[in-house]
Formats: C-alpha cells, structure tokens, sequence
C-alpha cells in the first residue's frame, strides 16, 4: 500500500504506517522544523509544503505513483475545547482542503485524526462530505491508555474505505454485483465481506430470503445499533490492550470490543487472532512513568535546559499523533487491503 500523509507533523501516522506495511510517498507539511525531521527519517520521501496547493497534478508530474491511503490530522484548533470553536469561521480550517484532494485522487481508503471536541463541532458536515464523494466512513474514539500509555488523551479517527475500484472491475473481481442506481453493475462488497470474514458463529445465518443469505434477528439490531452510534460520533472503540496490565486495576478503562461487526475475524488474519498481534507490539514498547512516580532509567529529564529547539519540540509534540494510538487502525487497514487484493488476484 502506498500513502499519502497531509499535515504530517513529525511523522508520528508515516511511523504507523510503516509498522503496518504501508509506505508513505509524500508529505505534506508546513513547518520547517516538522519538515526537518520528516527529511531525517524519511530522506527520499518529497514533502510538499502547502496543503491548499498540492493537487493530483503537481504529484502525477513529480513522480509519485499510485496511492491507496491519505492520512492526516488536518488542524484542531477550530474543534477544539481548548480554543474558540470557530468552526469554518477559524482560518485554519483546512478539511475542504483534504475533501477537495481526496476528490481529485479517490484512493481506497482514508484516515483523519482530530481531538474529541471534533464530535460536537464539525464531524457531520465531515462524514456528509466523505458519503458525498462514495466513502463508507466511521468515527472511531481511542484513548491513549488504551495502548498502554499514562495519559488520556481522546482522539477521534475517521477511516473511510470506498468500493469504487471495485466497481470498475465489477465481474473481474469475482465479487457479487447487483444493479446501483444509475443502471451500472456495483460491487455487493458488504454482504460478501460479512460473510467470508465472519463465517459461522458470527451472526450469520444460513436461512434464505428469496434466494439471499440474512442476518439474524439479533445481529441486524447490533448493526443497526453501532450504525447509529457512528452518525452520532458514538463509535467508542476502548483499543486492543487492557491498560489495567499496566496502570494497575484501580484505573478506569474502556470496554473490550466484544466482537462488533468492526472486528478482523480470525479467517481473515490468517488463523491468528489480530488482537493477540497487537497486544504483542504494542507492549513491546514501554510507557513513561505516570505523573507522581519515579521516573525510569531509560526516561529523559522531564525538566531540561539548554535544549536545542526547545520550543519547536514541544509544539510539534503537542500536535503528533502517538503512533501507537492509531497503529491499530493501520494495522487493520493493512490486513483489510491485503485480503481484498487477494480476492481481486
């Protein structure tokens, strides 16, 4: 998979990817010091610095091929409950940015990352505008704790996925189609997904409705149930670890996902559970302290003087994305994108 990662920041989403399997070709960002350490970890990836005049365009004639993914936290701070809630008033509201690029490269999948406050404050004409270009999307809210972190810190990520590439290719696919509604095949991914990924034992019935596999009575009103969670911005995912493991069990956690529809099967991971996968990675990387406790060895001074670029670190750690808090959802992306190409082969 190839990617293409809009406000990239220090690259905290590209180290994600690249965990995942999925190679980012482009950056975009606007910062010289973001962009200085984007250059040092990444040094044959292009940046580009303006998100507002990046176009399809400009990427086919520099070189950069196919891409598949486009990620980016694009800026918080007109949802923020820290700020003034501007909303599109804010001149840093830069989604029709990432709305415009993403009609213009329609690749298969996207992932946006924004703060909690984005819930209440722009996430519907968000969704209304992804539904609009053929994006299947839903509003996923993960912790920090819940990949073993110290802190919080709320982040909701919208993936959305869209069939349009399966559409074109209709019967090559060997996936189902039914008639859309301008007259033209359609790929019925949804149905044969549900299917192939969750088999027996997942809801699924062989009952027949006219011909058709259906849902069970119970299964149809959990979808129906989470569907509705989602367009509310209710789409709470608690992660893939129990942070009790860590911060001991008199801290709050978050439910397990108890099997939603949004889950990897097994089948589909190769026979191996992805949340054992994860929960493995995942605590190969360690944690700081929490606030109050001693520090560890291997933990830099939390007070420092002298530091070079001081306040340029601190911002642009402010503004990363904890590559560990959305691994999970690259992690799937990846696993999700692999099995469809198969399918296509």
């Amino acid at each position: 998979m190839k990617a293409l990662s809009l406000f990239s920041g220090i690259g905290g989403i590209d180290l994600a990817c690249e965990w995942a399997g999925i190679q980012t070709v482009a950056f975009c960002e606007i910062e010289p010091f973001c962009q200085k350490v984007l250059k040092k970890h990444w040094p044959h990836v292009p940046i580009y610095d303006d998100v507002r005049t990046l176009t399809k365009e400009r990427l086919q004639s520099d070189g950069v091929g196919t891409i598949d993914l486009i990620h980016g936290g694009y800026p918080c701070q007109p949802f923020s409950v820290a700020g003034k809630r501007k909303g599109t008033e804010d001149d840093r509201h830069l989604w029709p940015e990432v709305a415009r690029i993403l009609a213009e490269i329609r690749p298969s999948w996207f992932v946006g990352e924004n703060v909690a406050g984005h819930i209440s404050l722009g996430l519907d004409d968000m969704l209304s505008d992804l539904e609009s270009e053929g994006y299947k999307a839903i509003p996923i809210v993960l912790p920090a704790c819940a990949v073993y972190a110290s802190h919080r810190r709320d982040r909701v990520f919208v993936v959305a996925y869209t069939e349009s590439e399966q559409d074109r290719r209709g019967e090559q696919s060997g996936i189902q189609s039914d008639i859309g509604a301008n007259g033209q095949n359609v790929a019925d991914a949804s149905r044969e997904l549900s299917h192939r990924s969750r088999g027996e034992g997942r809801g699924w019935t062989e009952s027949t409705n006219g011909g058709k596999d259906v849902a069970d009575t119970d299964n149809e009103r959990r979808q129906e149930c989470l569907a509705s969670a989602s367009r509310e911005g209710l789409g709470y995912y608690s992660g893939c670890v129990d942070a009790r493991r860590t911060h001991g069990a008199g801290r709050p956690t978050q439910p397990g996902m108890g099997g939603v529809p949004h889950e990897l099967s097994a089948e589909m991971d190769g026979g191996v559970n992805p949340l054992d996968t994860l929960k493995d990675f995942i605590g190969s990387y360690p944690q700081p302290a929490l606030f109050g406790q001693p520090q560890y060895d291997w933990e830099p001074p939390i007070v420092a003087t002298g530091v070079k670029n001081r306040a340029a670190r601190l911002k642009a750690l402010g503004n990363a994305v904890d590559p560990l808090q959305i691994f999970p959802i690259m992690y799937a992306i990846k696993r999700i994108d692999d099995w469809l190409r198969e399918g296509r082969a």
